[in-house]
This record gives structure tokens, sequence and C-alpha cells, in this order.
């Protein structure tokens, strides 16, 4: 409604956020009102913010893309949110899909592909790099075989998923109970309601389950803390 476009950029690079945000606040008509570095931060800047556009990455710390896009959508319906990440894994697609994204960007793309994706959302078009079409397009040609990696992962609720994303990310048993504001004991009871659901025997199998679906980076893949 309002004259300028107001966007919130979500990622955990600042070099990232603030290259983003030159580029936007020197389009006519566009405005940066909010940036965050985790899934947890989007929500509540989303919330206190009410943006037109967030772009949001999806390998963020605390609380991964597709979780943080699930619980915006709920309470913000209108917002438009534009995926912008250099993950193009199958499972994220069709998730980010399902949970109602605008678009999905590559950060290959450029900033004027950028800038179109937003105008394009904001018509309620749906702006997608072409490999991201590709895949969309591949997967509808190839049957689905016995349960995927991604389909054991829809599974678990919204609590475990953030639990698992916390331990791959290296946090001790104490340290996700201070982060979720619950007991240790809760914690451990998630963490076993995980190796139940997933059918694995051991809370290292969780981390090579996460880095799978792509919610940590292997390269900087932190050692387990298993106190």
């Amino acid at each position: 409604m309002s004259e300028e476009i107001r966007v919130l950029i979500v990622d955990d690079h600042t070099i990232v956020r603030q290259g983003l945000a030159r580029l936007l606040d020197e389009q006519s008509g566009m405005k940066v009102i909010g940036q965050a570095s985790d899934g947890q931060k989007a929500i509540e800047e989303a919330m206190r913010l009410t943006p037109e556009v967030i772009i949001m990455d999806i390998a963020l710390p605390r609380m991964n893309g597709i979780e943080a896009v699930k619980r915006i959508r709920k309470s913000l319906p209108k917002t438009k949110i534009l995926i912008l990440s250099m993950y193009s894994h199958e499972h994220y697609i069709h998730q980010l899909m399902e949970a109602g994204v605008s678009g999905y960007l590559l950060k290959d793309d450029s900033g004027s592909d950028i800038i179109r994706a937003i105008h394009a959302a904001l018509k309620d078009e749906t702006p997608l790099n072409p490999a991201i079409s590709k895949v969309l397009l591949a997967s509808y040609h190839s049957p689905d075989k016995k349960k995927s990696v991604s389909e054991r992962f829809k599974q678990l609720t919204n609590r475990e998923r953030e639990v698992l994303q916390l331990i791959a990310e290296g946090h001790s048993t104490r340290q996700i109970a201070d982060i979720l504001f619950v007991s240790t004991s809760t914690v451990k009871s998630h963490r076993a309601h995980l190796m139940e659901k997933l059918d694995l025997d051991s809370p290292v199998k969780l981390i090579h389950f996460a880095i799978q679906l792509g919610l940590v980076d292997p390269e900087i893949w932190p050692p387990l803390d298993a106190t």
C-alpha cells in the first residue's frame, strides 16, 4: 500500500546483507527497513516491521529459512518472501514452494534479476532462477522411490526440526535448552524422538542427516557436543 516497497533482508553474512541493502536503497521506490542474521530474528523483525517483501537465505543459524518462512507466512500471509540462496537442493525447493514463497533466486543472479523479482512477486508472479525451474521440471518426470531424506524430515514437528538444527550446529544439550527456554530433559526427549522417527541410532547420525538435507554446511560442520 505504501509508495515505497519496504524490504527486510535476512542472511547470516553481514557483507551479503550490506551489499543487498545498498543495491535496494539505490532503487527508486524501495527501502530496506530491517535486517536479520538468523531465522528466529527474521520472525521477530517481520512481525515488528511488517515488510511488503522479505529476501531470505535458507541456511540460517538458530532456525533455518524453511521453518522461518512457514511461521512468517502464518502471521503475515500478504508479505512476499523471496529466497536468495546458494543452494538448489530439490527438497529445499519443494518445501519452500509448499510453504508459499513467492520466488527462488540463487546468489549468482544479478542485482537487476533481484530487482525484477521483487516487482514480479508484488504482481503475484513467481520469479525463479532457471536452475530452480529446471529442478522443478525434472521432479515431475522422476517418480518417487522409497522414503527420501526430505520425506523423513517432513514427519518432524516444528520443535523437533529446531532441535535437529541446533544439534547439527554443534550446540550442547544445555545450550539448546537455554536457547529454546526448555529443560535439558526436554531436549534429550526431543533428541530421542528424532532418532526414533528418522530411524537413526546415534546423535552423530543426526548431524549426517542434517548435512544431507543441507541444513548445515559440511565444510564448517562443528564437532558434536553431546553434554
